[in-house]
């Protein structure tokens, strides 16, 4: 059972926070890879909200189970494009931030697959996910519930 309801004791800040959402939903990181990335962050902070409501916004968006199912091991998966690997390292690198550094090389990379401003609305994405995921996992929102928008396809 969720703690408190984040949007309704914080709606200015749940409403900066759909203006950020916003704005990525208009950027030239194709829907698609967002909601790759917003997986994989979720997945590697452990957020069942974010998964769930993700997993289920990519499938209606047309992403196919065996990449939902293979994300945790993109690495090794052949279904991943070179663009989407270089958004998950990123997201990953991101996630993790302070485990390690974000390396030159990662940044090289990929600056290869992602203009000046895509890699910003990149980053913009990945700590958006990783503020929400902070949020639905302190305050425990219930996992399940989630169902995506009728015109999500």
């Amino acid at each position: 059972m969720a703690r408190i309801d984040f949007a309704k004791v914080a709606g200015d800040g749940t409403r900066a926070m759909y203006g950020l959402e916003k704005y990525l939903s208009q950027s030239a990181i194709e829907k698609p890879l967002r909601e790759l990335v917003k997986m994989r962050a979720s997945q590697i902070n452990g957020c069942a909200y974010c998964i769930d409501m993700h997993s289920k916004d990519a499938r209606a968006a047309g992403e196919t189970e065996q990449r939902l199912y293979g994300l945790d091991a993109w690495r090794e998966a052949p279904y991943y494009t070179e663009r989407e690997r270089a958004a998950l390292a990123w997201t990953e690198a991101l996630t993790l931030i302070a485990e390690e550094e974000v390396s030159d090389e990662l940044y090289e990379e990929a600056r290869r697959h992602f203009s000046e401003r895509e890699l910003a609305d990149l980053t913009l994405a990945v700590a958006t996910i990783n503020a929400w995921n902070r949020i639905a996992i302190s305050l425990r929102q219930d996992a399940g519930t989630y169902q995506p928008p009728a015109h999500a396809k």
